[in-house]
């Protein structure tokens, strides 16, 4: 067994884990960008404004962490969102070093949206809600083995 598939030809490319869930990767951007550019958004902007929206006003440092996303990555999209109106970026009161992300009242005010996102996204996948959920917790499940074999091979399981 390769890959978690059971076939004859474990190398032939439909029997590859990773092609799978790299080509319905490929499928979801496609279909988020059609989703977002009319709201202006790319999806990583998206993905942090969710991340906001029950914890507003968290570190950069915690938000990166949330999203798996490093500074090099995390910065120009805060500003990019910045200079949008969507989020501000403040220092915090007690400790200057650490620099806390605010959803704006223009961010607050596109959540109609971006649960029409989220629903046609659901809708798309041909799945049920159960369905979802349980695809979902597979995932997690997948990522974290690949994160602890990363840890187990390299050391860290960061990139």
């Amino acid at each position: 067994m390769a890959n978690g598939c059971n076939r004859k030809d474990p190398l032939q490319l439909d029997n590859q884990l990773c092609f799978s869930v790299y080509s319905t990767a490929h499928a979801f951007t496609r279909l988020y960008r059609g989703l977002l550019d009319p709201l202006g958004l790319t999806y990583t902007q998206y993905i942090v404004l969710l991340a906001l929206l029950p914890e507003d006003g968290i570190s950069i440092k915690a938000l990166g962490a949330r999203l798996s996303l490093d500074s090099g990555t995390l910065t120009p999209v805060l500003r990019r969102l910045d200079m949008a109106g969507h989020v501000e970026r403040r220092r915090d009161r007690h400790d200057e070093r650490i620099v806390r992300v605010h959803l704006t009242d223009e961010a607050r005010a596109l959540r109609p949206e971006l649960e029409r996102v989220n629903a046609t996204i659901a809708t798309s996948t041909g799945l049920g809600a159960d369905e979802l959920a349980r695809l979902q917790r597979h995932l997690q499940t997948l990522q974290a083995g690949l994160e602890s074999g990363l840890a187990q091979l390299y050391g860290t399981s960061d990139e």
